[in-house]
């Protein structure tokens, strides 16, 4: 009996290797950028609490080209697309933009605009609702309470929009934790505002001051 014939591996191994080698480099790539998004993200966030908008604003703009350089390294890789750390990235990305227009007297960006997937756009507005409780209490510390009332609207209707989202967290990525965050975050934010007008009513009442 003759011995079966390998010779078609010495073809089929190096195609094989060469495309793992694109595909890793691809993803090392694409994670270096992700990497950069998430740090420029939280740092136009930083920004945005020191009421530097335009330089947010700036730094965000700056962040989307390295957004799209994530994308392009995973063009025709979609297992590595889908992999999670670009959602991560977008999350943050989403998260940073929906902080900036709802702070500084903007509308809400839709995922079209800011070219992030529908599951990172919405785990990204979940996760602005936080800094949005940040800004109101910081208000509320300097004793600042204009613009607190609206500032909990926001958080109210973005928690309102989410609550409605019902699909398997395969689907959403893991909106449901998310959602379920958000509403812990809302109702203490409400209860602390609401603690904060009682407080500032009664030492109006007492001082008789307006």
């Amino acid at each position: 009996m003759e011995a079966p014939d390998t010779s078609p591996l010495e073809t089929i191994v190096p195609r094989i290797l060469e495309h793992l080698a694109e595909k890793n480099d691809a993803r090392e790539k694409a994670l270096a950028a992700c990497r950069t998004l998430i740090r420029m993200s939280a740092n136009s966030i930083r920004a945005v609490h020191r009421g530097e908008f335009e330089r947010a604003r700036a730094m965000l703009a700056e962040a989307r080209e390295v957004r799209d350089t994530a994308v392009a390294a995973l063009e025709g890789h979609a297992d590595i697309y889908h992999a999670g750390f670009l959602h991560d990235a977008q999350k943050e990305f989403a998260e940073a933009n929906a902080t900036l227009e709802l702070l500084s007297g903007g509308a809400l960006p839709t995922p079209e605009a800011l070219g992030v997937e529908y599951p990172a756009y919405l785990n990204g507005i979940a996760e602005a609702v936080g800094e949005l409780r940040r800004m109101l209490l910081d208000r509320l510390r300097r004793g600042e309470y204009d613009g607190c009332e609206g500032i909990l609207q926001a958080m109210d209707d973005i928690y309102s929009v989410l609550v409605t989202i019902d699909f398997p967290d395969a689907m959403t990525g893991g909106l449901r934790r998310t959602t379920d965050q958000t509403r812990g975050i809302l109702e203490k934010t409400r209860g602390d505002l609401t603690m904060a007008i009682l407080q500032r009513d009664t030492v109006r009442a007492m001082t008789g001051k307006a």
